[in-house]
């Protein structure tokens, strides 16, 4: 019971420390629309409004703005509508094109949760 004692301690901070390092960190979007370079091909999570989105058979693209600025999210999962408010974590891509607009810098898509007003 003793060694239980003090391998518990070690083992709570090894899985916190793998934990926290799975998850992308959160920015906001002006970070990314100012310095796109610094996070091209880097897990970023943002949480913000949906305030366009365009779908089909489950593609598309939504605009999410988290007060600081708007950016656009590719996704494969279908799209959240507007209005509605979204955790994202994604992939930070520089020049996406889908249905014929170019889109600039865009997160594409790897998790979605929903969020409380």
């Amino acid at each position: 019971m003793h060694i239980v004692k003090r391998i518990a301690p070690a083992a709570v901070l090894l899985a916190a420390v793998f934990l926290l390092t799975a998850c992308p960190s959160q920015t906001t979007i002006s970070s990314i629309n100012a310095d796109p370079g610094r996070y091209r091909g880097k897990e970023v999570g943002i949480v913000g409004n949906v305030t366009d989105s365009y779908g089909v058979l489950g593609n598309g693209a939504y605009e999410i703005d988290d007060g600081t600025g708007r950016i656009w999210v590719a996704t494969r999962r279908g799209v959240p509508s507007r209005g509605s408010r979204v955790g994202v974590k994604g992939r930070v891509l520089n020049g996406f094109q889908w249905g014929g607009r170019s889109f600039g810098t865009v997160l594409e898509e790897t998790g979605r949760t929903s969020k409380q007003r």
